[in-house]
């Protein structure tokens, strides 16, 4: 397992409320459009990052994390295994407190590159399945 009870409860509870969420557009059959709209209900801001920069739940859409021009604190990945690793890597590079790899994408060199960089971690997890279960 990759992020233990603590550290769920950390980011999800005092890490900060603004989650940029890679991969988000306004597909409302993916599961990050789902995963968004339940964040929001328990008070994240989302912050929609997509190649169309789409606006997506009122919120204004960015094509990369580096062109959000305001803080981020936790970065959801919603992109394959294979290219999650460089979207962690900038996560760190724009100063973000935490990552967290949706459920199915994993990659163990990119957690150890971000956990060796100062950030919190959690792979292969639903921040949507988890943030009620704190109660």
């Amino acid at each position: 397992m990759y992020g233990d009870s603590a550290t769920v409860r950390k980011i999800l509870t005092e890490l900060g409320d603004t989650w940029a969420i890679v991969g988000l557009s306004t597909n409302e059959r993916r599961a990050a459009y789902g995963v968004a709209d339940v964040l929001r209900r328990f008070g994240k801001r989302i912050v929609p990052v997509h190649p169309k920069a789409e606006t997506v739940h009122g919120e204004q859409g960015y094509a990369s994390l580096a062109d959000i021009p305001f803080e981020v604190d936790v970065v959801d990945v919603f992109v394959n295994s294979g290219l999650a690793g460089p979207v962690a890597d900038e996560a760190a590079a724009i100063g973000a407190k935490a990552v967290w790899f949706q459920l199915g994408v994993v990659d163990e060199a990119a957690y150890e590159r971000t956990r060796a960089a100062g950030l919190d971690m959690v792979m292969d997890r639903c921040p949507a399945i988890e943030i009620p279960r704190l109660g």
